[in-house]
């Protein structure tokens, strides 16, 4: 096993589909970060829209412009998929309160699994406050545009994949 590294975080996510809330969050982190893997979770709590292949494709290119980033899939725990990767912090971002509860949570259970990685948690911008996952998805099936939430790279892809008739 590496040593961990305080100076090489993770940024975890279903990311179902990316939004310019990850985006965002990625390119804040890599900043504090010299070294920053995103990992497209394979197995979520939540039914996914997209499949795995599409979401680590999508995010590839959203990470694309980061020398410093990696994208990977994980389908472990997260604290030990953490571990492995030899780093010794998560990233998580932060719309709102109900954002933090549940966050707080999982914080919490992750220090008790592996005391040695640190949760770091980074407020949205103002303008990614109210963009959710789950938010596209709904505007995308009804027709909506998403080009306002979404990196450009994922426009196409949604439209296609959940796009009225």
């Amino acid at each position: 096993m590496m040593p961990l590294n305080a100076r090489r975080a993770v940024y975890p996510g279903s990311f179902d589909p990316v939004t310019n809330g990850h985006a965002d969050v990625i390119g804040r982190a890599t900043r504090m970060f010299d070294e920053l893997i995103v990992g497209v979770a394979v197995s979520t709590p939540k039914q996914t829209t997209f499949s795995v292949e599409e979401r680590l494709t999508l995010m590839q290119r959203v990470c694309a412009p980061y020398p410093n980033v990696r994208v990977e899939v994980f389908d472990k725990l997260l604290v030990d998929w953490a571990v492995r990767n030899g780093t010794g912090v998560i990233v998580r971002g932060l719309r709102a309160l109900s954002d933090f509860d549940y966050e707080l949570q999982m914080a919490l259970a992750n220090r008790k699994l592996q005391p040695e990685v640190e949760t770091v948690f980074l407020m949205a911008s103002e303008e990614c406050t109210c963009i959710s996952s789950t938010m596209i998805k709904q505007v995308a099936m009804l027709g909506g545009k998403v080009e306002q939430f979404v990196p450009a790279c994922a426009v196409a892809v949604i439209r296609a994949k959940l796009a009225p008739g």
